[in-house]
């Protein structure tokens, strides 16, 4: 007997186990370039431009006018993907804190903080759809 392998000899591999975990980090990902590219002008606006009405038209922030904007499909789409994946990135980030922390069984603390993300995200669809089209 010899201890090497013949070339018949097939050697099978366990398939790895799937997991739901691709999604949440598309998710995450998506929601840190989102918040990385457009958060700081998000925050510029509409905490500091809108208000003042500095290098903005007066009726940018009319009401009339952002209402126009949510209720457009588009517009209800860009909302919604702005503050959804701010809430999945930012639920990303916290499960991974805790997780380090030991705070809790890790199914505690996924669903406090992706059940938190779902919650809110529904939440924010159904307000879009109640502002109507």
């Amino acid at each position: 007997m010899s201890n090497t392998v013949s070339s018949n000899t097939v050697l099978h591999h366990p398939a790895p186990k799937r997991t739901a975990a691709p999604v949440f980090w598309l998710l995450f990902g998506a929601g840190g370039m989102l918040s990385a590219l457009f958060g700081p002008a998000l925050i510029i606006l509409t905490g500091f431009m809108l208000p003042h009405g500095w290098g903005v038209p007066a009726s940018f922030s009319d009401f009339s006018h952002v209402l126009g904007f949510v209720r457009h499909p588009i517009g209800k789409l860009l909302v919604l993907m702005v503050i959804a994946l701010f809430f999945w990135h930012g639920a990303e980030r916290l499960f991974l804190t805790l997780k380090d922390m030991r705070a809790g069984p890790l199914t505690v603390l996924r669903l406090m903080t992706y059940g938190v993300a779902a919650l809110l995200t529904l939440l924010t669809i159904a307000l879009l759809l109640a502002i109507g089209f």
